[in-house]
């Protein structure tokens, strides 16, 4: 049998890690245009007087920073962020988990089919909101229609004109279409738990709860807990729903950080405050994720 000399395999050596830097060059080139620069540069902009025909007017150190906390409007988006996210991402990951169980014990017993549960996903945005926006209407919607025919000549609910209503609907609509991403997912999470763990609980006398409790719930909750991470991300970043369904309002009620960004950079022109608000946003979800994320780390690092 052929070997190799040792002096042939120290050459090869540097020759396959320089073909594995090459292999990753560019997933590394598309990271740094897609994240690193933007950041970077949303970070210097913050710092300055800017505006979309004139970046970098002037340096203004932390003035922007101040002026946005101060405005009476970024920090209370920042609530209505909270308000928003919190919430549906709760419900969406709940709602999910539920019907990743039902589904979970209906394929073991082959009797249903997933499909339908995916059509919401695949539901752009856009046309989610124009369709809720339509069903949510005071005249003419499915909603208040239903609402005149139990109780004819009763006052149409105004969904999207009154508060708390308009950020109820709002997260009703996300919760919709984002329960079959966490469907999906931890769907999968339990199809993949060994079958063994229940043939012993089953042997031992346990009984549905007991198995959820203390076995079924225990395995999947790191999923659970990543599942949550993503949702909360996406919920955070809600922008398409806003822009359709109520464009911020009634007044502000629902005007969330994403949409504030959106009006301060777009609408008011103000470049170097729009990227400070983004910037303090950044800290809240960051604030709202960390924990979340070494929680996860944790509960990987005891289930090894």
């Amino acid at each position: 049998m052929a070997t190799v000399a040792p002096e042939t395999a120290a050459l090869r050596k540097p020759r396959g890690r320089r073909i594995g830097w090459a292999f990753l060059a560019p997933a590394f080139l598309a990271i740094a245009i897609v994240a690193i620069y933007p950041l970077i540069y949303t970070v210097v902009v913050s710092f300055s007087e800017s505006s979309l025909g004139r970046p970098f007017a002037e340096w203004v150190g932390f003035d922007n920073f101040a002026k946005v906390l101060s405005d009476g409007v970024t920090v209370p988006s920042l609530g209505r962020s909270l308000v928003f996210a919190i919430p549906s991402a709760l419900l969406a990951l709940v709602i999910g988990f539920v019907i990743a169980l039902s589904l979970d014990v209906a394929v073991r017993s082959g009797k249903v089919v997933r499909v339908v549960f995916l059509l919401p996903l695949m539901t752009p945005p856009v046309m989610a909101g124009v369709i809720w926006k339509l069903m949510f209407a005071p005249t003419g919607g499915l909603f208040n229609n239903v609402l005149q025919l139990v109780s004819p000549g009763a006052d149409p609910i105004l969904f999207l004109g009154s508060s708390p209503a308009a950020m109820v609907s709002i997260v009703v609509v996300d919760v919709w279409q984002w329960v079959p991403f966490c469907v999906l997912l931890l769907f999968a999470a339990l199809q993949t738990l060994p079958g063994e763990v229940f043939e012993a609980a089953q042997v031992d006398g346990a009984g549905v709860w007991r198995t959820f409790r203390h076995v079924t719930f225990p395995l999947v909750l790191p999923t659970l807990v990543t599942v949550l991470m993503l949702k909360l991300i996406v919920s955070f970043k809600v922008f398409d729903l806003v822009f359709i369904m109520t464009g911020g309002g009634p007044g502000l009620d629902t005007t969330v950080s994403s949409f504030n960004i959106y009006r301060t950079a777009l609408q008011q022109f103000d470049v170097g405050a729009a990227a400070a608000q983004t910037i303090v946003f950044l800290v809240l979800v960051t604030i709202v994720i960390v924990p979340l994320s070494s929680y996860r780390t944790r509960l990987q690092k005891a289930g090894e």
